[in-house]
């Protein structure tokens, strides 16, 4: 059976989910079986664990906002969102992505929250001939060494948050660092970007010390980086784990002996569940903010009143990497990956996460990254006025050049 829409060819998609995952026919918010010709977009991310509420559902509820910017269908084919829990587990996720390619007839998988997952599932997704795009994940191998054809890396990566967070402090005199890094390839490789920052604006790295995943007992590596004596003790790790760190960092009275922590990857939802008491005066750098303009703030309101909470970057981000998937659906006037995926790299971004985004041929979308304050409890005006604004960094200077990036596919553009 084959489906027509904007005078191209849409073949036929069927199958069943797992039970784990729920299809969501976008235009009507509701649960669906699959079945019939459809788009379909996986989201498949940490709903559960110590990332749930860094992406989570409110990723899904933003890719929701999107199909239905768009309208829920292109021409007469509907769109779907399927979503999955891959539990941070690389081996659920590579499952699921197959599944969801072989048998339910998804197109492209999104956010992909965990590195480790990403990696894995971009991977496979280069061997099936279908498209990631990555807004949860922070490793700029993505893009780098571990680049493909078809995937693309939205909203932020390690390089960008070590020029934001690292470069800063270093430059304000936090010449010496010791990093606390989550022991998975995220942490590895936001630890690598920031202590090349650090290096290149004449601080030193003083080591660092690696903790298991969702870990609970931060004492022995904190510990270890009060011994250190560094000016500032790196967080190279996200979601809970960070927030934990810095409540155990109170207790040992790490910053009031004079240390600075710098949260290199955290974000609205962590600051908000940490509390202003707890969080004021730490520098963070994350791609986009509910309160920066009109535009954002609409935007933030409304998804506000469907979860009950503010959009960070990485639910802004999925809503802007789903609305560009599909304006590049539109474009093509088909879902074929090929045809989608030169459209994907012509067209700029342009939505309420990003105005001028450009994809480079690598794949990562250069936008620009802002560096920010968390304000102390007497400054915020409301429960969710929780940044100030430092500086803007442009996203030529964030990101690194398809060139520069070490992906193999622009090594020849050196």
């Amino acid at each position: 059976m084959i489906r027509t829409f904007g005078g191209a060819v849409l073949a036929a998609l069927a199958g069943t989910a797992l039970g784990a995952m729920t299809g969501v026919a976008a235009a009507q918010g509701g649960a669906q079986a699959f079945s019939g010709n459809a788009v379909r977009i996986g989201i498949l991310n940490d709903q559960s664990g110590l990332y749930a509420e860094f992406g989570g559902q409110g990723s899904v509820e933003a890719a929701r906002m999107a199909v239905e910017d768009m309208g829920g269908k292109i021409g007469a084919v509907p769109i779907e969102i399927l979503t999955a829990d891959h539990q941070n587990k690389p081996d659920i996720a590579s499952a699921i992505a197959r599944q969801w390619y072989d048998r339910d007839g998804v197109d492209a998988i999104m956010e992909l929250t965990t590195s480790s997952v990403a990696l894995a599932v971009q991977g496979l997704s280069k061997e099936k001939k279908k498209i990631t795009i990555t807004t949860g994940a922070a490793s700029s191998d993505l893009t780098g060494k571990a680049c493909t054809p078809y995937g693309y890396h939205w909203a932020y990566d390690t390089r960008a948050l070590a020029v934001g967070t690292g470069g800063a402090l270093t430059r304000a005199g936090g010449n010496t660092w010791f990093f606390l890094t989550a022991d998975y390839a995220f942490g590895s490789a936001l630890e690598a970007d920031t202590g090349k920052v650090v290096i290149a604006n004449g601080g030193k790295v003083l080591g660092s010390v690696r903790h298991p995943l969702s870990n609970q007992d931060f004492s022995s590596f904190l510990l270890q980086a009060q011994g250190s004596k560094a000016k500032v003790i790196g967080l190279a790790n996200a979601g809970l784990d960070t927030s934990n760190t810095i409540k155990q960092a109170a207790e040992y009275g790490i910053v009031e002996g004079g240390q600075k922590l710098a949260a290199l990857l955290f974000t609205l939802s962590e600051v908000h569940g940490l509390g202003l008491k707890v969080a004021q005066g730490l520098t963070l750098t994350e791609g986009w903010y509910w309160d920066a303009n009109d535009e954002t703030r609409a935007f933030g309101q409304r998804y506000m009143k469907r979860t009950g909470r503010m959009p960070n970057m990485i639910q802004a981000g999925t809503y802007s990497a789903v609305l560009t998937y599909l304006k590049a659906v539109k474009a093509a006037g088909t879902d074929e990956t090929d045809a989608v995926n030169a459209k994907l790299k012509a067209l700029p971004v342009d939505d309420v996460f990003a105005h001028g985004g450009v994809v480079q041929p690598n794949g990562r979308m250069v936008h620009d990254m802002y560096l920010f304050e968390v304000k102390k409890p007497a400054e915020s005006k409301g429960e969710w006025d929780l940044y100030r604004l430092i500086s803007t960094i442009p996203g030529k200077e964030a990101y690194a050049a398809p060139a520069e990036s070490g992906c193999p596919l622009t090594a020849a553009a050196k």
